[in-house]
């Protein structure tokens, strides 16, 4: 199942009366509360259910990116492939410093063997956080299927290259997991 990391919010620091502080304490807890309850119903493939859910909250707070990558990662997880490259490039365009919806957009880019749209899709999200385990495992996927097709043309160019065959064998064998393991990211 892929994984949903994404980011915390941070509550405002100012102080304010009484009344507004108790506000700002409920608040946090009432968006975490349908984070989680988004979250569950996608996790229990309750995806129409789900997707109201998230609708319903993001009709209020169109902007929140979080609830938007939820938005995607249903969207993706209903086969709504381009829905969800829409949903996913919005949010780069909006927050372009989030490294998240670069990789679940390049995982869509790879599913329709779009791999150089996926390459410099992940490239950019380890441009945001060097320390983003998934986007350079699957960056390194990338570029394993992407040498797959050159040393594939170089065979079909020369037929004769005796080097070829076995660089495709080990190609293919670590291509074999590599195949089902793609992974997009998950919000908590």
């Amino acid at each position: 199942m892929p994984t949903r990391a994404f980011f915390s919010r941070k509550p405002p620091a100012f102080a304010l009366g009484s009344w507004l502080l108790l506000a700002l304490l409920v608040a946090p807890a009432a968006q975490a509360d349908e984070y989680t309850d988004v979250n569950r119903l996608i996790s229990s493939k309750q995806f129409p259910q789900a997707l109201a859910s998230a609708d319903k909250y993001l009709a209020a707070k169109p902007r929140d990116p979080q609830m938007r990558f939820l938005k995607g990662v249903i969207q993706t997880e209903t086969a709504k492939t381009g829905e969800a490259i829409a949903t996913f490039t919005q949010i780069t365009a909006d927050y372009p410093e989030l490294p998240e919806p670069y990789n679940n957009l390049a995982v869509l880019y790879a599913s329709q063997s779009q791999f150089d749209k996926a390459r410099e899709t992940l490239e950019m999200a380890v441009r945001l956080n060097p320390r983003y385990a998934t986007a350079h495992e699957n960056l390194g996927d990338i570029y394993a299927r992407l040498a797959s097709q050159s040393y594939s043309r170089a065979q079909q160019l020369n037929a004769g290259n005796a080097g070829l065959s076995p660089k495709l064998a080990l190609i293919s064998q670590l291509l074999a997991p590599a195949a089902k393991a793609a992974t997009p990211a998950k919000a908590p």
